[in-house]
Parts: structure tokens; sequence; C-alpha cells
């Protein structure tokens, strides 16, 4: 295993403030039935609304970009947590269906702004080496603060499923003021800075246009074992509230699989075989949902596709960094991240039909045959870490605190 040198202050002050912010990440998931049984509105209707929140979403993430390399990463990520903050206490507030509406769009504007530039700070806070186990701490952090979300969702949830939005606008401005007390101000890139002085414009970089063309594709297949997962157990004859017990051991494989970054085997391995190795695991995971039929084999399935997600985190968004220019990160980072957006509006929609026409085990097989053409294409066609690129990168542009 390679030594592991100890990750800058501004990280790790970071990754900690994203734990206490995920711990109440758990409202999103219940936000149909809170339309559904405070409003008393349709599924259809709550379907919509949900989907409206996904589309929300895209332009929020391109702005974060924008406003990380224009205002500054901090601002950015204080707007954004204060903007979430708002919207949740709007909708836990709302008495009115239309109001209600309103407020999760204002949500979905505000629910993104906050990630391309907490992925900027990690990227230009680590010199090159450092950059996927950065990452891959990041997924860890989230997936610690998911699990105490689960609890909290099961406490409060069974009280009124409002107070999950209460809770998760005070985890943000919770996360808020850690940011702003703990991380410094940084400085703005000075507008234009970019390779030969030009406008940073990431969606005519053709490497950056592969990366987000596969990364769509991925987390089309991440958001089924999100969003469909609960159906599919419900169909198999299982409790859909195994689901969540699933989610725990995919989140608890993450933060305890971390070693696994740092072995030197996978240390040495390229960017385009780490991900296609990635895909193989995550295949033979959605294999293992279609094929089982009882818990442990299910348990056993989530934590193989935990693996592969895990080394696919990690490295694709410290290829995405690798890729942006000086001043740029911010920017690369919202556009590759537009592809959650993407799978959020489009995963529902895509795993509910496939499972009401051809059932579960085509489902999952249909996901694991995707994993293994996405495998392929990973060696072919993504592309490796531009090393000048990355160096004058490093030189230019570290974090205002890496001590």
């Amino acid at each position: 295993m390679l030594r592991a040198d100890p990750l800058p202050r501004a990280v790790r002050l970071l990754l900690l403030a994203r734990v206490v912010n995920q711990l109440g990440a758990f409202s999103l998931p219940f936000l149909t039935a809170l339309i559904c049984a405070g409003h008393d509105a349709s599924l259809t209707t709550a379907g919509l609304v949900s989907a409206a929140f996904g589309l929300a979403t895209i332009p929020s993430r391109l702005a974060g970009g924008r406003l990380a390399d224009r205002i500054g990463r901090r601002t950015t990520i204080l707007l954004g947590l204060c903007g979430c903050a708002v919207s949740q206490l709007a909708i836990a507030a709302c008495r009115s269906l239309v109001w209600t509406v309103a407020a999760a769009v204002l949500l979905g504007l505000a629910f993104e702004l906050y990630e391309p530039p907490s992925q900027a700070i990690i990227g230009e806070s680590v010199p090159e080496r450092q950059r996927v186990r950065a990452f891959s701490l990041l997924s860890a952090a989230l997936a610690a603060g998911g699990m105490g979300a689960g609890l909290l969702a099961a406490l409060l949830g069974r009280w009124d499923l409002r107070w999950l939005f209460v809770a998760d606008a005070a985890t943000c401005l919770s996360c808020a003021l850690l940011v702003r007390l703990a991380l410094p101000r940084d400085r703005p890139a000075p507008a234009g800075a970019d390779r030969g002085g030009s406008a940073v414009r990431p969606l005519r970089d053709r490497a950056l246009l592969t990366v987000l063309a596969t990364g769509t594709a991925y987390a089309l297949i991440n958001q089924q074992t999100v969003m469909t997962l609960p159906l599919a157990l419900a169909r198999r004859g299982l409790p859909a509230a195994d689901a969540g017990l699933l989610f725990t051991a995919t989140a608890a494989t993450t933060v305890l699989a971390q070693p696994l970054v740092r072995l030197a085997w996978t240390s040495r391995l390229t960017t385009p075989a780490a991900l296609a190795l990635a895909h193989l695991l995550l295949a033979a995971g959605l294999s293992g949902y279609a094929l089982a039929r009882t818990l442990p084999a299910l348990l056993a399935s989530a934590a193989v596709w935990s693996l592969g997600d895990l080394l696919i985190m990690g490295r694709v968004y410290a290829l995405v960094t690798d890729l942006a220019p000086p001043g740029g990160s911010g920017r690369y980072l919202a556009v590759f991240g537009t592809s959650w957006g993407v799978a959020a509006t489009l995963a529902p929609v895509l795993g509910t039909q496939l499972l009401a026409r051809a059932g579960t085990a085509t489902l999952w097989s249909t996901m694991a045959a995707l994993c293994l053409l996405l495998a392929a294409l990973h060696l072919r066609v993504t592309p490796k870490s531009p090393g000048p690129r990355t160096v004058a990168h490093e030189v230019r542009h570290r974090a205002p605190d890496a001590a």
C-alpha cells in the first residue's frame, strides 16, 4: 500500500463540512410522499414535481461552476447552502401545492451550486498524485453522512415528513457556518484566464465531452440503484424498505474500502483501465441484483457494486480536474456534473418503463450489459490525464491554504 501524505487543512475541513451537510440529506426521497400526503396530490403530479426539481439542477450546476470561477469558491458554496436552507424551510412551511412546487423548483436551482466549487477546492488543493484519493474521500464523507441521514429520516419521518426538510435546512446552515469560519476566502481567477488567455469554453473541449457522455450513461445506471430499487424489490416479493439496508451496505462499503484506492496496483492503473475495471465490478453487482432472491445475496451484490462506484468517483473527478485549464476547473466540473441532472430527470422514466414492461431481471441485466459496453468504451475513448496541463494547473492554482 502506498504511503498516504496528509491532505491539506482546507480539504479536511471541507470534507467535515460536507459530512455535516449530508446528515440531513434524506429529505429529497420523501418529496413525492410529502406532496401526495400533505397536499392530496396524485402520483403523477408528484412525479412531475420531482422531474421539475431534476431539471432545475442542471442550470444550477452550470451556474455553480461559473460563479465559482467568477466570485470565488467559498462565496459560491455559502450562496448554494443558504439557498437550499431557505427553499427547504419553504417546503416545510407551505400549505399550498402551488407554493410547494415553486419552493421545490427553487431548491433545484440552489441544490447544485455548491458542488462545483467544493470539487474545485479539492482538485486545486492537492497535487495530481493525491487527487484520486481526495475525491474518493469526498465520496466516503458523503456516504458516512448518508448513513446518519438514514437514521435521522427514520426518526423524524415517523413524526412528520415536514421535519425532514427542517432538519436538512439546519444541516445546510451548519455546513455554511463551518465553511465560513474554517475555509479561507479565495481569490477568483482573472477573467479570461486559460491556456492562452482565451475564455474558458468547456463545451468545446472534445476530451471533456467524451468524459461527459460516458459519465451521463454511468449516472443513469447509478440512479436506477437509488430510484428504482425499492420498486424492484417489491416486485420480487421483498419489502421495499429493504432498500434502506442496501443503501446502508453501499455507504458502509464506500467508507471501509477506502484503502483500496491507495493500493500500489490500483494506483498504477491508467485512468481508462481503472474505469474499465470499475464498470466490470458494476456489471457483476448488477448481475447479482438480477439473479438474487434473498436479502444476503442482494447485500453481497450491493457491496460489489459499491467497489466499482468507489473506483469511478475518485478517478473521474480527478480526470476532469486535470483536463481543465487554469482558472476553469469550476466550469469544467460543473459541465461534467450536469450528467447527474440529466440522470435524475430520465432515470425514473426509463427504469419504471423497463420494470413494468420487462420485469426486474431484465432491468438489472440491461444495466449490467450497459456497464460492459462502457467498460469497453473507456479503454478506447477515455483520455488519459494531460501531464503538461496538470503541472501548469498545480503551479498556478494551488489553494490559498494547503498547509
